[in-house]
């Protein structure tokens, strides 16, 4: 097994800045190939937060003249990141989101922005650092999905790509019209190209032009080359299928360990169950909730949108909490549905306790205190937080899709008896399926055997980046020549 250089091009990336799973995935993945012998240097936008954890920047190339402005390759590590930055003040000096503005828009030169990072990445694919050639790059997203196509219209030999969907229902779709701001001859206006529906696709050009493509689930690799799943896209990936696979997402076991948590009120192993109640109590307390160890207490970590199904946890609040259960939720997003579960805390008092943001320690406590996750999606590529929760020994109740298929075992009659299970699955995504799943989930809990069991087996399951980091190796290796 030789050694194998590899670019990841993303534009968040965990500690420093993060809004979603992208995020946890390039902030662990680098750590895990470094096992399978793959060296990762990871590229990203030069956010603030980004310049300001950098320690040791070195200039690596200066451009003069650069999508509107003058930028700066920069090379450093944080913690144990080795990263690239693109520092351009011009693109990326601003605070708060990579993606909106203060109004909560879209940055009205995210094409520009994002292009940017993809060019800079095909010019280090080109040999722009000195001491690295990528031999692989590996583009996340919409936001990297233009470094195929600026690697095609470079000469001599150029690195494998791979480029991974996150989620197929962010694209990156832009007017037609700035075809040349960004750099991008009318050659490339083509169907084979990047065009999309008469505007520039940049999530499409990626997967029209990657040597490999990943999304982060083998059902949802599956769901997205059928019309209900693929967004416009799947015509195009089911023509590309020899190329398309579904590789799981792990957690970082290192951040994400109850043993060693400092977010929590007391640590905790699997043989050590009972100190969750601690964790409970001090979440109750937190969230302004009755502090009472016998009521069943649901947790949410989560971005909340129509796509994540929680209109259904407020169609079903009233069953949901009928026994005096509670529920912990930490999530932002849709503004309706943030009125609403902050309504729904005023309408149930002592049991619905909400946090409207994105808080880490908080989200750490809700997995370390909740008896039970919702993920009641309707459409998941592949989750973290059941994933999370599974190793916290909180018991999953996700929707039958995507990932949340693949990594949960449901606590059906035969799986409880074989003793398998490792949560509970619902489907289709509707109200009384969810309302249902509930309901067995509170028998199970009060069996309270059967539910250790549950949790037993959930912290039993390797659900680190050491069997994906596996995988995404042997695809590097096999889109290299030997």
């Amino acid at each position: 097994m030789r050694p194998l250089n590899v670019l990841s091009v993303t534009s968040e990336i965990f500690p420093i800045i993060k809004t979603g799973g992208l995020a946890d995935v390039a902030g662990a993945l680098p750590a895990a190939l470094a096992r399978e012998d793959v060296t990762v240097i990871t590229l990203v936008p030069g956010y603030p937060a980004v310049l300001k954890a950098l320690d040791g920047a070195e200039v690596v190339h200066r451009y003069p003249v650069f999508f509107g402005g003058t930028a700066s390759l920069l090379s450093g590590r944080t913690g144990d990141l080795n990263l690239f930055v693109v520092d351009a003040p011009h693109l990326f000096g601003r605070p708060g989101s990579p993606y909106l503005a203060p109004d909560g828009r879209d940055w009205p030169d995210n094409a520009r922005r994002f292009a940017a990072l993809a060019r800079v990445a095909a010019d280090i694919g080109q040999g722009l650092a000195p001491g690295f050639v990528p031999e692989v790059i590996h583009a996340h997203d919409w936001q990297a999905g233009l470094v195929p196509v600026y690697l095609g219209l470079t000469e001599g030999p150029r690195p494998a790509t791979v480029v991974t969907i996150h989620n197929i229902a962010f694209q990156g779709v832009f007017p037609a019209d700035l075809l040349f701001e960004l750099g991008l001859p009318a050659s490339t206006f083509t169907i084979d190209g990047v065009e999309y529906y008469g505007q520039i696709g940049f999530l499409k050009a990626g997967l029209q032009n990657a040597d490999r493509i990943t999304t982060v689930s083998p059902t949802y690799a599956r769901e997205i080359q059928t019309p209900e799943g693929g967004m416009g896209l799947d015509g195009l990936l089911r023509a590309r299928s020899h190329v398309v696979s579904g590789i799981l997402n792990g957690i970082d076991d290192r951040v994400w360990d109850p043993a060693t948590d400092a977010h929590l009120e007391r640590p905790y192993d699997r043989n050590n169950l009972e100190a969750r109640l601690a964790n409970k109590a001090a979440l109750q307390k937190r969230l302004g909730l009755n502090e009472d160890p016998d009521a069943m207490l649901f947790g949410v970590v989560s971005r909340l949108s129509g796509q994540k199904g929680f209109d259904l946890v407020l169609a079903g609040l009233s069953r949901l909490l009928s026994d005096g259960s509670q529920l912990a939720l930490l999530g932002s997003g849709d503004r309706t549905l943030e009125d609403s579960f902050q309504a729904a805390g005023i309408v149930y008092p002592g049991q619905v306790g909400c946090v409207f943001g994105y808080d880490e320690s908080l989200a750490h406590l809700i997995q370390g205190g909740s008896d039970a996750l919702l993920v009641p999606s309707r459409f998941e590529p592949c989750g973290l937080t059941q994933l999370c929760a599974m190793r916290y020994g909180g018991v999953p109740i996700v929707s039958r899709v995507g990932g949340l298929a693949d990594t949960v075992i449901d606590a059906n009659e035969v799986a409880v008896a074989a003793g398998v299970a490792t949560g509970l699955q619902f489907g289709p995504v509707a109200l009384s399926p969810f309302t249902d799943a509930v309901e067995r989930a509170r028998a199970l809990w009060r069996d309270r055997p059967a539910w250790r069991r549950l949790q037993h087996n959930g912290m039993s399951t390797d659900v680190s980046w050491r069997r994906p980091a596996r995988r995404y190796a042997d695809l590097y290796r096999s889109c290299v020549p030997a």
